[in-house]
């Protein structure tokens, strides 16, 4: 009976309690203070939220800035890098100064307007430029500072005091062949160049990008509009290494701005990319939405008296507070995907995106068992057009050469940028083997069609590589590899058409790797060496010269085509020492049968176009025979007659000088060129070879019968020297003969041998004149 009156009495005492709490004189203060909670709590909550919102979305746009300024930047020190070390490998090796006139006829420097390069000898005098210094420096004490220095210096900026602009000076030391220093090359640019690129969008009125030494001197800042160099900041507390490294909440020495700041050390340069975005700026709008939010909340303490009304008001508000925050968060992640997986210019799909895309088709089609392809595209003239027009018009040709490749695909197609002027299509789904060629040619027809930039229609052509799947290839990285591949032999075949990959094309492509890396080190190695092919006198039937041929032979390939490796040799360079090994060999050879007796023999050398057009040519001649003591007219020059049609004025200018110093000169392969009779009589000519096509069919085409004797009758009339190579049977040699040629070449008569293989033959058939007398043979 006790325990349940206890009971009863507490659980009437809790019913009590609660009915006084729920009467409106307890309940609204509680609910005021309840609500009162709420309301900054909530507040507090939605700043810190938004603030954070607005600092992760800061900081991530001082990354990509970085990195895009970065890149921009890098670019433009490359540039200038490459140049300078273009004009010291030309100024040490060719051993002039005019080698700026050489280099601007080439078109191998930099924009004059933009750049200026100058050449200054070790005392400091500038001994050639390519327009005047602006920047108030002392040549004399840059030369100075690179005496002892052999890394590249790049000045603090110098102003200049009639301009007032901002310049900075970027130099290399010049060394002899001795490794002396012997002055030094530098390029002059306007420091504004570095900061010109900026999104004044992005970086607001009080954002800063700039250029900051190892030195601690500022290279170049931009803030906002204003423009200033040579500030002084701490170098190293700025720097970072990685891509993920924190960004500071700092200010900078020069003003008083609270500033997200990151700094990207420059991989192979002393100096760090700096951005910095203003903290006021970037939380402006933030500031006033919190202002907004405290506002509320004050309302709100000030209404309590109608808290109750405005409860479901408030609630109601809040969520849709949280709504617009959650759809603002997933707008955000989408743009950042979008960035993540698109190129930022054209809007294409990026590399990592591609990939994707391409393994998700690769793995559909093996279970349904389809055929897919993957195109990979390389625009053919694209340099031409950012040296030409800029990169402004550059970046518009690649948007526009994006929209035209998309209107060659269907909608299940996917057309990517990898970088630079490179695209690659995935098509999945093929129809039949034909689609993929098929689409492949209407790209190419498109982006044939001219380009309307800079107020001009400007033309670029597209190579293009196929690659099919599963027959080449069972992954992604395999199927873009070999239509990679595809798209380079494509080029060599001209460029403007596409290939389709073979494995004969890898084979090739691993060839031309293996001949490209040994060919570097052939010549110092000695796996170079001359065959010589004797001519012969129509009139006498004896040997009247030789014809030096290049061979190599490869230690692990053997015996290496010509074709195979003089094209790639002209490509790379290579064939310029090769070249003068083959003079100084050549002419040494000559000599040497000389002085064992035997009579004195002309003896020819082909050359290149790039062996032709080397400024250095006459100069080593010339060396070569001061050294060997060979009489200049032994040594005669053999140049194709296309290569002195593309430029006849440049031609005659090159001719005349090998002229001078006494040499002969042939045209080769005479009758495919197209020159007139007038240009022949212009060229200082001695001998000319007609080609060996209309050799071969003499005895069947009339037309090449008569050319044969046209070319006859030509060089007659210019005193000229008419050889016939190429000749292999009888029938010919008759022929030709009995039309007067001067001269035979041909495996008819000597195929080309080594020289002592000719020391042998020239014993037998023309001994020296102390043992017997010359022999004729037939």
């Amino acid at each position: 009976m006790t325990s349940i009156t206890v009971r009863g009495f507490a659980g009437a005492t809790l019913r009590n309690g609660v009915y006084r709490v729920i009467e409106p004189h307890l309940l609204f203060p509680l609910l005021a203070i309840v609500i009162t909670a709420i309301i900054w709590i909530t507040t507090i909550k939605l700043i810190k939220i938004e603030y954070q919102s607005v600092e992760k979305s800061t900081i991530t746009t001082v990354k990509e800035l970085t990195e895009t300024y970065e890149a921009q930047v890098l670019r433009v020190l490359r540039e200038i890098d490459q140049n300078l070390k273009l004009v010291r490998f030309a100024y040490e090796n060719l051993g002039t100064t005019n080698i700026l006139l050489t280099l601007d006829q080439q078109e191998l420097l930099p924009l004059p307007y933009v750049f200026t390069v100058i050449i200054l000898n070790p005392q400091g005098v500038i001994m050639a430029s390519t327009g005047p210094l602006i920047s108030d420096i002392d040549p004399k004490e840059l030369a100075e500072k690179h005496r002892y220095n052999k890394d590249l210096m790049v000045s603090p900026p110098l102003r200049s005091s009639e301009s007032s602009e901002w310049k900075l000076i970027f130099s290399y030391p010049l060394r002899d062949a001795q490794g002396a220093f012997d002055g030094v090359v530098a390029i002059e640019v306007t420091a504004a160049l570095f900061v010109s690129g900026y999104e004044s969008s992005k970086l607001g009125n009080t954002g800063t990008i700039g250029l900051v030494g190892s030195d601690n001197i500022v290279r170049a800042r931009r803030t906002g509009e204003y423009f200033s160099a040579g500030d002084s900041v701490e170098y190293l507390p700025l720097i970072t290494n990685t891509l993920d490294a924190a960004i500071t909440l700092s200010t900078l020495p020069f003003d008083d701005i609270n500033r997200y700041i990151s700094a990207r050390e420059l991989y192979g340069f002393s100096m760090a990319a700096v951005v910095g975005l203003s903290k006021d700026e970037q939380f402006a709008i933030t500031t006033h939405h919190i202002d907004v939010y405290i506002l509320k909340a004050i309302f709100g303490n000030s209404t309590l008296i109608l808290i109750l009304a405005l409860l479901w008001r408030m609630s109601h508000k809040l969520a849709q507070s949280h709504r617009r925050e959650s759809d603002a968060r997933i707008t955000h992640a989408k743009q950042l995907e979008y960035i993540a997986f698109h190129d930022s210019l054209t809007g294409l799909p990026n590399r990592s995106l591609f990939t994707q895309l391409l393994q998700q088709s690769i793995n559909l089609a093996q279970r349904h068992h389809r055929h897919l392809a993957v195109l990979f595209l390389d625009l053919d003239r694209f340099k031409a057009v950012n040296d030409t027009l800029g990169h402004e018009a550059g970046d518009q040709l690649l948007k526009e050469v994006a929209s035209r490749l998309n209107s060659c695909t269907r909608q299940s197609d996917t057309v990517a940028r990898l970088g630079g002027d490179e695209f690659v299509v995935l098509l999945p789904e093929l129809p039949d083997q034909t689609h993929c060629t098929k689409v492949a040619q209407n790209m190419i027809d498109s982006v044939s069609l001219p380009f309307y930039l800079s107020n001009q229609n400007f033309r670029v052509t597209v190579s293009i590589g196929i690659s099919i799947y599963p027959h080449d290839g069972q992954d992604q990285e395999t199927l873009t590899k070999h239509a990679d591949i595809a798209m380079y032999h494509a080029k060599e075949k001209g460029k403007n058409n596409y290939q389709v990959y073979t494995e004969k094309l890898h084979v090739e492509s691993l060839q031309r790797f293996t001949l490209e890396s040994s060919l570097e080190h052939a010549l110092e190695r000695g796996e170079f060496q001359l065959h010589y092919q004797a001519k012969r006198d129509v009139r006498t039937n004896q040997i009247a010269g030789m014809e030096a041929l290049l061979r190599w032979r490869h230690p692990e390939l053997g015996v290496v085509a010509p074709m195979q490796f003089i094209p790639l040799a002209e490509e790379t360079g290579f064939i310029i020492p090769i070249g003068q090994w083959i003079i100084q060999t050549a002419c040494s050879q000559n000599v040497a049968w000389q002085k064992l007796g035997f009579p004195s023999l002309n003896i020819a050398i082909n050359l290149t176009e790039r062996q032709f057009l080397d400024p250095t040519l006459p100069a080593v001649i010339q060396v070569v025979l001061n050294d060997t003591g060979m009489a200049p007219h032994l040594l005669e020059l053999e140049i194709n007659e296309s290569l002195l049609m593309r430029d006849v004025p440049k031609a005659l200018e090159i001719m005349n000088n090998l002229k001078k110093i006494g040499i002969r000169i042939a045209i080769d392969d005479f009758g495919v060129g197209y020159s007139s009779l007038f240009m022949l009589q212009q060229f200082p000519l001695d001998t000319i070879k007609i080609d060996r096509t209309f050799v071969r069919d003499l005895s069947n085409a009339q037309a090449n019968q008569s050319l044969a004797e046209a070319i006859v009758t030509v060089g007659k009339n210019l005193s000229l020297t008419v050889v016939a190579q190429g000749v292999e049977t009888k029938e010919q040699a008759d022929f030709l003969r009995e039309r007067a040629y001067d001269k035979f070449q041909g495996f008819y008569f000597h195929k080309p041998v080594s020289a002592e293989e000719i020391t042998h033959l020239l014993t037998e058939l023309m001994p020296p004149a102390h043992q017997a007398p010359n022999v004729s043979f037939k």
